[in-house]
């Protein structure tokens, strides 16, 4: 059952494989962290997403910013997508949907007249003491990462 996390709410903790080694939100105590999910590695939109990230990576990192995308992938399939493209953002599976469900982001979508559950691509803005900041749901990709960045810019 998902839940519904608020700007305010304290960000749960977790622990999933990485495409680098285990990632762990507590790890980054001190950091702000962009946390996005996105539905499935190599497809147009989850890779246009990815590329924006990397291509702002000094600006987050400048900003103190720390960025790591979650799907249900494993974490061989994120290394794969990494080395395809150059990706810098940290990659973590999510496959046993715990951590996505208690972000609340494991909703029903709709394509084609077909009804599926899956990943809704959104963003959360975690400041250094683990505090949701900023939400965004629904995610459309032009324009987001630059969004994220001047949201992250002003936790600094």
């Amino acid at each position: 059952m998902s839940i519904e996390l608020k700007a305010g709410d304290r960000a749960p903790d977790f622990e999933l494989p990485g495409a680098d080694g285990p990632i762990n939100l507590s790890a980054f105590h001190g950091r702000t962290v962009v946390l996005y999910f996105y539905p499935k590695d190599d497809t147009s939109g989850c890779t246009a997403e990815a590329q924006g990230f990397t291509a702002a990576a000094d600006d987050f990192a400048a900003a103190g910013a720390v960025v790591v995308g979650v799907s249900k992938d494993s974490a061989a399939s994120h290394q794969k997508f990494k080395a395809k493209y150059g990706l810098s953002p940290l990659l973590a599976s999510a496959k046993d949907g715990d951590m996505i469900e208690r972000y609340g982001v494991w909703v029903e979508k709709s394509m084609y007249g077909r009804r599926y559950m899956g990943i809704e691509r959104a963003t959360f803005l975690i400041d250094g003491k683990g505090v949701v900041r900023h939400i965004w749901r629904k995610v459309k990709v032009p324009g987001h990462v630059a969004e994220v960045l001047a949201a992250a810019k002003v936790l600094t």
